[in-house]
């Protein structure tokens, strides 16, 4: 007999499963949030296709994901009709010292943060006399350290909330298999509140698939992965020196070791959205030495938050569709149409970096490098896919 194929267990990320993921700009009062988010979402450097603005309410929008693949596949088919990837971004009311316990704009503040997928958590480290400093004086570490905890104290309570609500239900007894889950759950939820007292955040440890199944439900916001935006002055950016960066670089080591930490400015983002021309701040970034920070923040939260791209290809339209790393094929032709999923027969793939390569599709066929795929494929970032499903049972 062939030996048995050992099971791989699947990992389980931390956070909602889906495609359709949110990112939230958090950070103190005054350190630069809103001016980075009307950059994000306003700027139409680079290519011109990948900053639109597209206001869904005051707080939230849409912006587009700067992909290459998506701008040579538009060139190389030249479609009716482009539609790349998109993130949403929300710009998060300023965070004040006891928004734990209802200070400031303290409990709907926190939902907010609860509501969205990842942060964007905005750190000052500029100097500017007529900017105040809701603590007084500009200091990043003690900033970190006010937005660290009052996520964390928030947490502790909503864990132990549901850490009361399962001890009431674990002390009806009984040996019955929904019993024991719920003792299991009890046990988890109890280590969590214990690793959040110690002072540290859910995100900073490997949970098991088992775990990961009792803190998604909680939402807890130190679960959420973290991306980092320094906010600098535009001296500062251009010439890439700071003397509170090495500070902040040991913290995040110290407190979030693993999270990306990207340096930015909002005062020359701005700058560069008010020449209101993608020709003139390229030429601005040009002459300075320098470039716009904005694709590289949308790209690291897309990589933070576990999302990978797959296309769709032709002359009447090429499309980047969004999905999370290490789906598989019936999945990933859901997000095309929820049917597909039921109805997957199969899917005909090859991947962009093929495509680039030999040139042409008929090059790609005659490599022998178009693969058909069944229900277990899975779909790797970057792949070219037609979905074959057939007609839903309605």
């Amino acid at each position: 007999m062939p030996p048995k194929k050992q099971q791989v267990q699947e990992k389980v990320h931390l956070g909602r499963p889906g495609n359709n993921l949110k990112s939230g700009i958090v950070g103190l009062a005054n350190v630069g949030k809103s001016t980075l988010f009307q950059s994000i979402t306003k700027s139409s450097l680079g290519n011109p296709a990948n900053f639109p603005y597209a206001t869904i309410d005051p707080e939230e929008a849409r912006v587009i994901v700067p992909d290459e693949r998506f701008d040579w596949l538009c060139d190389h088919y030249k479609p009716k009709s482009k539609v790349p990837a998109n993130l949403t971004v929300y710009d998060i009311a300023g965070l004040t010292r006891g928004a734990s316990t209802g200070a400031g704009l303290g409990n709907s503040f926190l939902s907010h943060i609860r509501a969205v997928d990842a942060i964007f958590q905005v750190v000052r480290c500029f100097d500017d006399a007529e900017i105040i400093h809701v603590e007084g004086d500009v200091n990043p570490t003690r900033d970190l350290d006010i937005i660290s905890e009052e996520l964390r104290i928030k947490d502790i309570e909503f864990v132990e909330k549901a850490l009361d609500a399962l001890k009431k239900q674990t002390r009806r007894g009984g040996q019955s298999l929904e019993m024991k889950k719920l003792k299991e759950e009890e046990a988890t939820t109890a280590e969590i509140l214990e690793y959040l007292q110690s002072g540290k955040d859910v995100r900073s440890r490997e949970w098991s698939p088992k775990e990961v199944e009792v803190i998604n439900p909680l939402f807890l916001l130190t679960a959420k992965p973290v991306v980092y935006l320094v906010n600098l002055s535009e001296r500062d950016y251009i010439r890439q020196k700071n003397k509170y960066l090495p500070k902040v670089f040991e913290w995040i080591k110290e407190h979030s070791t693993g999270s990306p930490i990207l340096p930015v400015s909002a005062q020359f983002e701005e700058r560069l959205t008010l020449l209101g021309d993608e020709a003139a701040a390229l030429e601005e970034c040009k002459k300075l030495e320098t470039k716009s920070g904005l694709p590289k923040i949308i790209t690291t939260m897309r990589t933070a938050l576990n999302l990978a791209s797959f296309f769709t290809t032709g002359e009447d339209e090429v499309r980047q569709w969004t999905i999370r790393k290490g789906i598989k094929a019936p999945a990933a032709a859901g997000v095309i149409h929820t049917d597909f999923e039921k109805t997957f027969i199969q899917a005909v793939a090859y991947n962009y970096s093929v495509l680039r390569e030999l040139g042409d599709e008929g090059s790609v066929k005659a490599a022998g490098k178009v693969m058909t795929k069944g229900k277990d494929y899975v779909v790797e970032d970057g792949d070219i896919l037609l979905i074959k499903a057939g007609a839903a049972k309605h």
